[in-house]
């Protein structure tokens, strides 16, 4: 039997982390919906974002179960395309839901007082830095494809498990530091986070063009170029999202304003 094969075997039947992730994701999809409706009657709350919320647990579920997460148990290229869903598209639908502010319209004062202390934490402050999250993001992706880590996932289940909890929240807090809408007291400067997405972006590249001239063991060069390719383009097109994001938010930031300029121009001859 060859190692293909080996790690092929290994895999059947390994559905149980998957299913146990979407129950906090139906968890999710409840605890917003709730907190959506309530605050709708008490003020207004944009449907858009009910939307991204429910798509983004979505993207993260078909990563977990269903076709392309029982495709990804013995295909390489279907691996990639689950973890470009629960890596990259969900963390940037679910942004994109404002969840953080959602829970602050939604919580009576006193709680809504307690998040916003953990919020101001010291821990909460080093763990959201575009810095940390662009380390435990694409410094995960090389650990886990560079090392013996994705053949072990292979054999262990709790560790596929974890794997699966780590791209969907690192994924998360660095697509939240680069362009997130959510209150942040510690957030970085659009400089700083303009270094961290390009260096985000390459070292995604880096490790896609790593794959397709170095597969990991046990799969066929065809499936790990292929794989590698979906990886490559596929990560571009959600960075190219981010980017474009990005740079508006930038640009609407800092672009001058006609009062302003009034002001500084100052009273016109009389």
């Amino acid at each position: 039997m060859d190692d293909h094969s080996h790690v092929s075997g290994d895999l059947t039947g390994q559905g149980l982390p998957g299913l146990v992730l979407l129950l906090p994701l139906a968890w999710a999809a409840a605890a917003y919906l709730i907190a959506a409706a309530a605050t709708r009657r008490r003020g207004i709350w944009p449907v858009r974002r009910t939307l991204f919320w429910l798509a983004g647990l979505a993207a993260a579920a078909a990563a977990l179960a269903g076709p392309v997460a029982d495709a990804a148990h013995t295909d390489f290229t279907a691996h990639m395309a689950a973890h470009l869903l629960i890596g990259m598209a969900a963390p940037l639908l679910l942004v994109s839901a404002a969840p953080v502010s959602l829970a602050l319209r939604y919580l009576r004062p006193r709680p809504a007082r307690a998040l916003t202390r953990v919020l101001r934490s010291v821990p909460v402050r080093v763990l959201t830095h575009p810095v940390t999250a662009a380390v435990l993001n694409v410094g995960g992706l090389w650990a886990l494809y560079a090392t013996g880590l994705y053949q072990a996932s292979h054999q262990i289940e709790g560790l596929r498990l974890l794997i699966h909890a780590h791209m969907l929240a690192a994924g998360y807090l660095l697509t939240a530091a680069l362009i997130g809408t959510d209150p942040d007291p510690h957030r970085a400067g659009y400089r700083t986070r303009a270094v961290i997405l390009v260096a985000t972006l390459a070292g995604h590249d880096i490790l896609a063009k790593y794959l397709y001239a170095n597969p990991p063991a046990g799969i066929p060069e065809a499936q790990a170029q292929s794989g590698a390719q979906l990886m490559y383009y596929g990560g571009d097109t959600i960075h190219l999202i981010i980017i474009t994001i990005f740079c508006y938010g930038w640009y609407r930031r800092t672009r001058p304003r006609a009062g302003a300029q009034t002001i500084t121009a100052g009273p016109g001859p009389a």
